[in-house]
């Protein structure tokens, strides 16, 4: 070949190469988003584990990588038309992420020097709390944060407002009952307060009821004007206060169970559990209007009762990755965010100093769970499938059909956000191949994951 038509060759060659890559490019993206959001609809149209709504978002180095939508947030039952669909907006009854959320609060007050993490909370609830089986030993919001408070849910964690923290903790009070609240001391010394893990909803109850004494503020209101509103978030812990607007975006709750049957039906119809503000409007509860903070703060569920959408969960994310500031908005200095994800407590099989759960809690932070990627059949915290692993912090929820994550690495600052409105099978019944997640929250994980890492 002559030099010239070579060199005429390759040019042409480099033309077109230059030419196809970006359209290559785009097509191999528009190749890959597809097979994530098939895999995700596949998950929530499993013939025997079906989904009624999902909504997650994958984060890479601190930015939104992957958001989507699927399912619906009111299903009528009889009229598909009148079927509402999941979108961005749509607000989720998120179950125990919402402790997590309350232990950002709590240190905003640790920060305001409002509260101390290693004080005996009888200083701020105005009676001398103890576990009478353990009377000599304090107990902290340290302890309460890391699930060590020696507190039980035996007596249950949710009470009306004219039922007080003090008639319900006080031996010989009103509310006391047979003691279930507590741990015994003939169960072991090692129950003691600080020694034991157990996860315990009603820590939450006590600690938003020490949040309210050191602000002075309902626990709803100051989860809203401290950690939500500053980040522009919608949502919070009292739908009794909602607008229209964001009533219309809370997501009804189902499992395909009615509420007290213990067989599930998934071929049957989606029943639902709470938050169906179309069937019924929401109830004004009785003496709010005359609630003391402090008293008893488990009437805005700390625990559980937080709603709040999947954006705004990321919001939340990036702020903790960004080391405590998002949007030109600082809720919290580095330190906190250090001490807040600082492990406080690990699991010690020679010691048996907790309940791991079959593995799935192993390690924990200050509201936050650290997971560790432990795994084994059925046994274990591993998030994904394959490889790089995810190790991280973060915490999951579940209740009325609701199943949810927030799981991140403070190194990458990759993060993996999921919502589940409802479920049709049991996941108590339906173990994951290698952890003790189901088996459709292990393929949402996995699904998001090869998203970040792509």
């Amino acid at each position: 070949m002559k030099p010239y038509f070579a060199f005429l060759l390759c040019g042409l060659l480099l033309y077109g190469a230059a030419q196809a890559s970006p359209q290559s490019a785009a097509s191999k993206n528009a190749r890959r988003v597809p097979n994530t959001d098939q895999v995700l609809r596949a998950v929530l149209d499993h013939p025997t584990q079906a989904l009624a709504s999902l909504s997650v978002i994958a984060i890479r180095d601190g930015n939104v990588v992957y958001e989507k939508q699927f399912g619906r947030r009111y299903i009528h039952g009889t009229d598909t038309t009148k079927d509402l669909s999941v979108n961005v907006n749509t607000l989720y009854r998120i179950a125990s992420v919402s402790k997590m959320v309350a232990s950002i609060g709590a240190m905003c007050l640790v920060e305001q020097g409002k509260l101390d993490l290693d004080a005996d909370i009888s200083r701020y609830l105005g009676f001398r709390l103890r576990n009478p089986h353990f009377p000599e030993v304090a107990i902290t919001a340290r302890m309460l944060l890391t699930h060590t408070s020696s507190l039980r849910d035996g007596a249950q964690y949710n009470f009306p407002a004219n039922v007080s923290m003090q008639s319900l903790l006080l031996p010989g009070a009103a509310q006391y009952g047979d003691g279930a609240q507590w741990a015994k001391k003939r169960d072991g010394e090692h129950l003691a307060p600080g020694k034991f893990f157990s996860y315990v909803n009603l820590n939450w109850g006590v600690l938003g009821s020490v949040m309210e004494a050191a602000s002075g503020q309902r626990f709803d209101h100051f989860m809203r004007d401290t950690v939500l509103k500053p980040l522009h978030i919608a949502g919070g812990y009292n739908p009794e206060e909602f607008s229209a607007e964001e009533l219309s975006d809370v997501a009804v709750l189902y499992r395909k169970k009615k509420e007290h049957d213990v067989i599930w039906n998934p071929a049957g119809p989606w029943v639902a559990q709470v938050d169906d503000y179309r069937a019924r409007a929401v109830v004004k509860r009785a003496g709010l209007e005359n609630y003391i903070p402090g008293s008893n703060a488990t009437i805005f569920s700390p625990q559980g009762g937080l709603r709040i959408s999947v954006q705004g969960l990321s919001r939340l994310m990036r702020m903790l990755m960004n080391q405590g500031e998002l949007d030109g908005v600082r809720l919290l200095q580095p330190a906190s965010i250090k001490t807040l994800l600082s492990e406080q407590w690990r699991y010690d099989v020679a010691r048996k100093n907790g309940d791991s759960d079959r593995g799935l809690f192993l390690s924990w932070s200050l509201g936050f769970q650290h997971f560790s990627d432990v795994s084994a059949p059925h046994y274990g915290d591993r998030l994904v499938q394959g490889l790089p692993r995810f190790t991280g912090f973060g915490h999951l929820g579940e209740a009325y059909g609701l199943q949810s994550g927030f799981m991140f690495d403070p190194q990458t600052r990759n993060g993996m956000i999921f919502a589940i409105g409802g479920v049709s099978a049991d996941s108590a019944g339906n173990f994951g191949e290698y952890s003790s997640l189901s088996p459709w929250e292990e393929k949402i994980l996995t699904a998001l994951h090869e998203e970040i890492n792509q």
